[in-house]
């Protein structure tokens, strides 16, 4: 009866220890997310990356029943941004939605501006969203309607700069790969982002501009700027008509775009699922790919492991060009 007793009692206490075991770690068990997410955007609120982070943040919401908020923390080429969803912790709370130019950023800044973080290795990739072909426009009454005329006005001495929306942009690095592909010296003409640099195109004060297809797609419209070809392997499904560079003569030079959500290093691999997993499903939406459109984005999606070779091969094959080059951001 003694012995019943102590099975009895060591029954319950075991019992006890496991509902105890279980009452003081909810947390730990608790499913991602159970608490608001915080996209950021190194970037001033109203560009194309912004509008995204929005977008996708507002449908990441629903699915996720939590809300979904977008922190936009500008400055030093986004970097300032970038470097702080690096130190935050790695629980998919903070996370970070950029462009390609998180690939060049800490290459093209001068030493000592802080940019204190690794872009290979301090991220977790989590999915490409989109990419984004760049273009060559020019002013229609430049008369030039073709690479071949504007690499002769070039060499004649006729197109002496071109439009950038800055100094280390992908627009940088595709003039300067264009310019010694195709044997001129057109200099680069900086502009702080796309829309200054569009006033003075269409203005007739800069003849010509390496762009995303967002920023001139009106004016392209109105017949007041030429798409005269396409820094892609490919044509771009936007704009099929529109040449690729090894096309219309001048070889070797694909410099694109991309936009991608990352986290901090070292992300709970569950986690990183569960956002990649509904990112594809968004990314598929209807209403979702109709607005990349306007933005001039296809979308790409896939696993997270895309989205980390392009960051890597970006990095790398960059940092050749603007060592070569000398390029440097403002």
């Amino acid at each position: 009866m003694q012995n019943a007793r102590r099975r009895v009692l060591t029954l319950l206490g075991v019992m006890a220890a496991i509902t105890a075991t279980f009452a003081s770690a909810p947390a730990m068990a608790q499913l991602y997310p159970s608490k608001p997410i915080t996209i950021v955007v190194s970037y001033p609120p109203g560009g194309d990356t912004d509008a995204l982070a929005r977008l996708y943040a507002e449908k990441l919401s629903t699915k996720l029943g939590v809300p979904v908020v977008v922190d936009n923390k500008p400055g030093a080429s986004g970097t300032i941004g970038n470097a702080f969803v690096a130190k935050a912790p790695a629980d998919g709370y903070t996370l970070l939605f950029t462009p390609n130019t998180i690939s060049i950023a800490t290459l093209v800044l001068k030493s000592g501006s802080g940019a204190a973080y690794d872009v290979l290795n301090d991220f977790t990739p989590i999915i490409q969203a989109g990419s984004q072909s760049l273009f060559l426009v020019v002013n229609k009454d430049t008369g030039i309607t073709s690479v071949k005329q504007l690499v002769d006005a070039a060499k004649a001495g006729k197109v002496k700069g071109y439009a950038s929306p800055g100094s280390g942009s992908p627009m940088h690095i595709l003039g300067e790969t264009f310019n010694k592909a195709a044997a001129v010296k057109i200099a680069q003409v900086p502009y702080r982002g796309s829309g200054p640099a569009v006033v003075d195109l269409v203005g007739g004060h800069v003849p010509m501009f390496w762009t995303t297809l967002g920023p001139v797609l009106p004016h392209i419209t109105s017949g007041k700027l030429l798409n005269i070809a396409v820094a892609d392997p490919k044509r771009s499904p936007l704009q099929p008509n529109v040449p690729t560079l090894a096309e219309a003569g001048v070889a070797d030079v694909n410099v694109g775009a991309w936009q991608g959500l990352m986290g901090p290093k070292g992300m709970p691999a569950d986690v990183v699922r569960t956002l990649n997993a509904n990112m594809n499903d968004i990314l598929k939406m209807s209403d979702v790919q109709a607005k990349m459109v306007t933005l001039a984005l296809v979308p790409v999606g896939g696993d997270p492991a895309t989205l980390g070779k392009l960051n890597a091969f970006d990095h790398n094959r960059y940092a050749k060009v603007i060592k070569e080059f000398g390029i440097q951001a403002e």
